[in-house]
């Protein structure tokens, strides 16, 4: 079990920035992937940013060259710094913990974070 506290969202003007922290307790351990996913109204939820165990990130194309996605391990904590905040990245963020055990996936989340971006 995986549990995670996201914390940082707020309301910020286009062209700011803001800091969502995840905060992951229990088997840590076995974590072998952390995502950032957002859902904005409306829309499904998407895959914004990846940090694998080794260290490795990947991030969607909308994002790119604006947001970084970074893990304190001696924290339990991962980041995403997000810049040049524009009016669509405005939604509910949220931590995923992916754990790949015996061919089977388990994933945990966190509460979500509200971001919101004023024009």
């Amino acid at each position: 079990q995986v549990q995670l506290v996201e914390s940082g969202g707020g309301l910020v003007q286009a062209g700011g920035s803001l800091k969502l922290s995840c905060a992951a307790s229990g088997s840590i351990f076995s974590i072998n992937v952390m995502n950032w996913y957002r859902q904005a109204p409306g829309k499904q939820r998407e895959l914004v940013a990846t940090v694998t165990s080794d260290g490795n990130t990947n991030y969607a194309d909308s994002v790119k060259g604006r947001f970084t996605i970074f893990r304190d391990n001696a924290k339990n904590t991962v980041f995403l710094q997000m810049n040049i905040l524009k009016p669509e990245d405005t939604a509910v963020y949220y931590c995923n913990a992916r754990i790949f055990s015996l061919a089977k996936v388990y994933d945990y989340w966190g509460q979500g974070t509200q971001v919101t971006v004023s024009a």
